[in-house]
């Protein structure tokens, strides 16, 4: 039986962006990470106009990536073609896009299983709605996460880029 060690930063995992390439997190050392599943049609959508004022604003600080899920109420039922025009279109999203994942459940991409569970001083656990960040630090490690409710460029959370 082949045993894999556990992720020990999020430099480890690659992903695929929303229009198909290959990108290894470990491209992004020495700047900040803020990763969040997305969704075009739910309540925290308008989120988006904040991630990309975040991204725009602090282009030299964090990286923004958006991980489209529809795990939550069917709100993101679109293909990844449909789910990057709709970003454009209404937020003029130009941050990184993921391919649609899966951020709970028996199918949750391996980014996400380390994300909820790896430690930080906030909380592990599952994912309870679309929107939730992951603040990653210059070395690859997580050190805040933070529920739906926290607004992109709230306080809580510009105060630790």
């Amino acid at each position: 039986m082949l045993m894999v060690a556990p992720a020990e930063n999020v430099y480890q995992f690659s992903i695929t962006s929303i229009d198909g390439k290959k990108v290894d997190l470990s491209q992004f050392k020495g700047k900040k990470l803020l990763i969040v599943n997305t969704a075009s049609k739910c309540g925290y959508t308008k989120q988006y106009a904040g991630l990309q004022e975040l991204a725009e604003k602090y282009a030299d600080k964090v990286v923004v990536i958006g991980f489209p899920a529809n795990n939550f109420g069917g709100q993101e039922p679109g293909s990844n073609e449909e789910i990057q025009g709709f970003c454009e279109k209404n937020y003029g999203v130009t941050f990184l896009l993921a391919e649609k994942s899966s951020v709970t459940g028996d199918d949750i991409s391996p980014l996400f299983k380390y994300l909820t569970t790896a430690s930080n001083p906030d909380f592990t656990g599952d994912i309870n709605w679309n929107f939730e960040k992951f603040l990653i630090d210059e070395q690859g490690n997580l050190i805040h996460r933070f529920r739906s409710k926290v607004e992109p460029m709230s306080r809580e959370l510009i105060s630790e880029l």
